[in-house]
């Protein structure tokens, strides 16, 4: 008896070690590829991806020792060097849906070209702001890793390691800091949750989903506001906080853990009341003009430097909510009509997220 339970445990482990809870998965990556054969839009959509993929073939990494976006003006040398770096994340996820959907040994290797440089060089300071800009990365690798080499499956599994427990034991989460309940936190959760399920590890997991439950309950207010909002009055900044929040409740979620979506904190505040909040900005029903009372002077700072979108008082524009449609559709499907008014459907990223966030 002992034998078998031992046996159990240790397949379940397994086939969650396996799984694509972060990506697509095997019954999804195979709904995708049906609909690249058989949908006209899908399918054209499609042989775009292919052009702009096959030219990553060629490229070569660029990856960066640390990432610096945070607290950095439009213009810093810091910011722009980083810019071009962050163009290898979305060169491979695309290597690696390929690989995915064609088989193709030449996308897979370059892919771990690209990851083992990264986990080669990168290293997190735990700032979850810039770490935040590892999803598309963190994402590749769950795509093909039972199909790396184990000696770089090992370099990237220790930087992603790394990565996590960088943003665990980061000085800004610990009490009393703002960066500990407000949107940082919220990228924070989101960045160890998701390297928890890729690397099947307990530790990271367990501690994303019960700071999760603290987050919510500090940084939501019952009435679907956001402690980011009431300080940046900002829809742009409840999208920010809201964003993470989605991506790591859809991935417990996958991962077959409670729903996130509709948990409510002792005090009553829930993502779907933050969502439901926000919809009458979104259909148009009411208007805000951002910024206007902001306490934070990093906004008023990119103000003065002319960066779009943050004068105050300019309107919020509706549009910039579909990235957090196109999550929350995962829990609410009666979303998807606002969805479809905004939403580009010719792209196959798009059209792979629809699959993925439709239970």
């Amino acid at each position: 008896m002992k034998k078998f339970v031992l046996s159990f445990i240790l397949f379940i482990a397994y086939s969650v070690t396996e799984a694509q809870i972060v990506s697509l998965n095997a019954g999804e990556i195979k709904a995708l590829k049906a609909m690249t054969l058989n949908e006209p839009a899908t399918k054209k959509a499609y042989l775009s991806f292919q052009k702009s993929t096959a030219v990553y073939l060629t490229d070569l990494p660029n990856p960066i020792d640390t990432i610096r976006t945070e607290g950095l003006l439009k213009g810093d040398l810091r910011k722009e060097k980083t810019k071009l770096a962050l163009a290898d994340m979305n060169k491979m996820f695309a290597l690696a849906l390929s690989y995915r959907l064609t088989d193709d040994q030449k996308y897979l290797n370059k892919c771990v070209v690209f990851l083992n440089a990264w986990a080669k060089t990168n290293h997190s300071k735990g700032d979850p702001i810039d770490d935040t800009n590892l999803d598309k990365a963190i994402e590749a690798y769950d795509l093909i890793k039972t199909k790396i080499p184990a000696q770089e499956k090992k370099v990237i599994d220790k930087w992603l390691m790394e990565t996590a427990r960088a943003e665990i034991n980061s000085k800004r989460m610990k009490p009393g800091k703002a960066t500990a309940i407000n949107n940082w936190n919220a990228h924070r959760l989101k960045e160890v949750g998701e390297i928890g399920y890729v690397l099947n590890n307990p530790e990271f997991i367990t501690w994303a989903i019960d700071n999760l439950k603290s987050h919510i309950n500090i940084n939501l207010n019952a009435d679907g506001t956001s402690l980011d909002f009431k300080q940046r009055d900002a829809l742009h900044y409840h999208l920010y906080d809201l964003e993470p929040l989605l991506k790591l409740a859809i991935i417990i979620n996958r991962g077959k853990g409670e729903n996130f979506y509709t948990y409510e904190s002792p005090k009553g505040s829930s993502i779907r009341k933050s969502i439901e909040w926000l919809l009458p900005y979104v259909t148009g029903v009411k208007q805000h003009e951002e910024y206007v009372n902001t306490t934070v002077k990093f906004d008023r700072d990119r103000a003065k430097n002319n960066e779009t979108g943050f004068a105050p008082g300019t309107m919020f524009e509706p549009k910039l909510a579909v990235p957090i449609l196109k999550l929350a559709v995962y829990f609410d499907s009666s979303l998807a009509e606002t969805l479809e008014k905004f939403q580009d459907n010719t792209n196959i990223q798009t059209i792979a997220d629809r699959i993925k966030h439709k239970k």
